[in-house]
């Protein structure tokens, strides 16, 4: 699983297919390798996917996995090193970070995010900075912004 600029995707619980869909979109056009769907996050085939995605689902490969954390070790086990996209208190500014390849962007559900439970095992816990006056991105805007920062170093 080691190669140079290696991007993964973990999805743990995330809710609305259409943010799936795009996810995937996005993922084809950013290279990711592979997209781990964990927990209820919903799965291809399904029409609100497909909508979005745009043949994505066919493109970028994926697998599931009921749990995330299991995944994680297995991943960090292979030399992958773990990303969470989440604001918190300790998060750094994505700019500010250089990614070591292969890495895994695990990005969380739209109202919890990425849980304390699942951050514990990532190497770093990221955000992106926000200018305005709401604390959030919609999910798959999030993932795109942060893929594309991380795909540029």
């Amino acid at each position: 699983m080691k190669a140079q600029g290696e991007i993964y995707v973990i999805l743990p619980n995330i809710r609305s297919r259409f943010n799936v869909g795009s996810i995937f979109r996005t993922a084809d056009a950013v290279g990711v390798r592979k997209i781990f769907l964990t927990g209820y996050t919903p799965r291809p085939p399904h029409s609100k996917i497909d909508k979005v995605a745009l043949g994505a689902t066919e493109s970028v490969p994926w697998a599931y996995f009921r749990q995330t954390a299991p995944l994680i070790k297995k991943l960090k086990a292979e030399g992958v090193q773990i990303i969470a996209l989440e604001k918190t208190r300790g998060s750094v500014s994505l700019y500010k970070i250089i990614p070591k390849f292969p890495c895994a962007l695990i990005v969380g559900n739209e109202v919890e995010g990425v849980t304390a439970r699942v951050r514990k095992f990532a190497d770093a816990v990221v955000h992106l900075p926000m200018r305005g006056v709401k604390e959030s991105l919609n999910v798959s805007v999030a993932f795109g912004a942060a893929a594309y920062v991380i795909r540029s170093k």
